[in-house]
């Protein structure tokens, strides 16, 4: 089971000479149409970089190519696991392709929540926290914890 998070097509531009979408692109659609989704959700994408200058960035991730993708083929991002400490959130995602619901790629992140205007890892603020816990809680039951390459670096 995942958390549905979003839908994108694969276009011309991500394609190449191979016939299917670049190395580089999944990391593209994973980074912009899936991990902002899920920062958003917690108050923590772009928006919140703009106006508190607190945002998130990725210091570790691990990606997998399970199978291609090509031009107009739909994927689905999905979010398989969630978890945080005090200054970081590490989380894995899955691209599936829509039509055919193989299993294309995978990626885990690991990122620091950082304030911007010292360019410091900071500390999650209290509502912040709350709604990473109460999404954890609420959907704990659907994560995939297996091979998991961060766990460890969390300090709980």
């Amino acid at each position: 089971m995942s958390i549905f998070l979003t839908k994108q097509k694969i276009i011309k531009d991500w394609t190449d000479y191979n016939g299917h979408m670049n190395v580089a692109y999944y990391v593209l659609i994973f980074d912009q149409f899936g991990s902002e989704v899920l920062l958003t959700k917690f108050d923590m994408g772009e928006h919140s970089a703009k106006t508190t200058k607190k945002s998130t960035m990725v210091v570790e991730s691990h990606i997998t190519y399970d199978q291609e993708v090509k031009e107009n083929d739909e994927v689905d991002i999905n979010l398989i696991y969630c978890d945080h400490d005090k200054k970081r959130i590490q989380y894995k995602l899955e691209m599936i392709h829509s039509e055919k619901k193989y299993l294309a790629a995978t990626l885990e992140a690991l990122s620091l929540y950082v304030d911007l205007n010292e360019r410091k890892v900071s500390e999650f603020e209290k509502e912040k926290v709350i709604l990473m816990n109460d999404f954890i809680l609420e959907n704990n039951n659907t994560f995939k914890n297996d091979n998991l390459k961060f766990s460890s670096k969390l300090k709980k």
